[in-house]
């Protein structure tokens, strides 16, 4: 039972980390009118609502189908109902969209300053083991995560700026979603070079940081 859990462990934490987001963007796109204006502000509290029970929900299979809660993820879903509170209340998007940028920042600005203080925080807040791999390559990964946050944080405030509400939906499904998995893969021969199991890469997948939220 445990091995059938860790095997489908991978698309799992892919259904906990984006499934939220992805009930927001389809709840925001039957809610939303034909014209803009009220009606597009009463669609986006809708959608957040539903983000916010979507992410409670991510939580809780997280704990009884994956067997933990990380505290990246405790996290970010207390971000999202705090934020989706926010933004229900004023009735104002940017609250919500607001939220990946601290989470991102703050991730990537932890993981950072533990990488310059000698400590591999990722390992912690993942509360993940990759057998094999050395304390310089838990350091090297949490660096890469680290200004791959950040990166992300400004990537967010970009589309932001750009994009019209829906758009920046889509764009995290569609930008961020893509650029996570090229990242993670990207840094597997790293990771291989400091003990990492060529058996064991498939765990770097399904323990990777969410970044969905």
């Amino acid at each position: 039972m445990a091995e059938e859990k860790k095997a489908g462990s991978g698309w799992l934490n892919v259904a906990v980390d984006y499934g939220p987001l992805v009930v927001f963007l389809a709840v925001y796109r039957l809610s939303a009118p034909d014209d803009p204006g009220l009606g597009d502000i009463i669609a986006i509290v809708y959608g957040t609502g539903a983000f916010m029970v979507a992410a409670v929900i991510a939580l809780a299979v997280s704990k009884f189908l994956l067997g933990r809660i990380s505290p990246m993820l405790w996290f970010s879903t207390a971000l999202i109902v705090g934020f989706g509170a926010l933004t229900i209340w004023f009735q104002d998007e940017k609250f919500i969209q607001l939220k990946p940028t601290i989470i991102y920042a703050v991730f990537g600005t932890a993981l950072i300053g533990g990488w310059l203080a000698g400590r591999a925080l990722l390992k912690i807040l993942l509360e993940a083991a990759f057998e094999g791999l050395s304390e310089e390559g838990w350091l090297k990964l949490s660096r890469n995560w680290g200004f791959f946050f950040l990166l992300l944080a400004g990537l967010n405030e970009v589309l932001v700026a750009t994009m019209d509400f829906e758009g920046w939906l889509w764009a995290k499904l569609w930008v961020f979603l893509p650029l996570t998995f090229l990242f993670t893969f990207a840094n597997i021969p790293m990771l291989m070079k400091h003990g990492l199991s060529i058996d064991d890469a498939d765990e770097v997948l399904k323990d990777e940081p969410p970044t969905g939220g």
